[in-house]
C-alpha cells in the first residue's frame, strides 16, 4: 500500500533537487568566470609586482655582502 502524499512527495522532492543542480551550474559558470576575469590578472599582476620588489631586495642584499668583504680585505 503506498500513500498518496508519497508520490507527489517525491516528485516535489526530484524538482527541488533538479533545481538545485541547475542553480549550481550556473552559479559554477559564473564563479569559473569569476576567477578568470577578475582574479587570475589580480593575483598576477600582484605576483609580478612582489618579484621586483624581491629582486631589488635581493640586489641590495647583494651589495651589501659584497661591500662587507670589500671592508674585511
Amino acid at each position: 500500500m503506498t500513500l498518496p502524499n508519497t508520490e507527489a512527495t517525491m516528485t516535489d522532492f526530484n524538482r527541488k533537487v533538479e533545481e538545485a543542480a541547475e542553480r549550481l551550474e550556473r552559479e559554477s559558470a559564473e564563479f569559473i568566470k569569476y576567477l578568470n576575469q577578475e582574479v587570475v590578472p589580480a593575483v598576477r599582476q600582484r605576483s609580478t609586482k612582489a618579484l621586483r620588489i624581491a629582486a631589488e631586495k635581493l640586489t641590495h642584499l647583494a651589495d651589501y655582502m659584497e661591500q662587507q668583504a670589500a671592508a674585511r680585505k
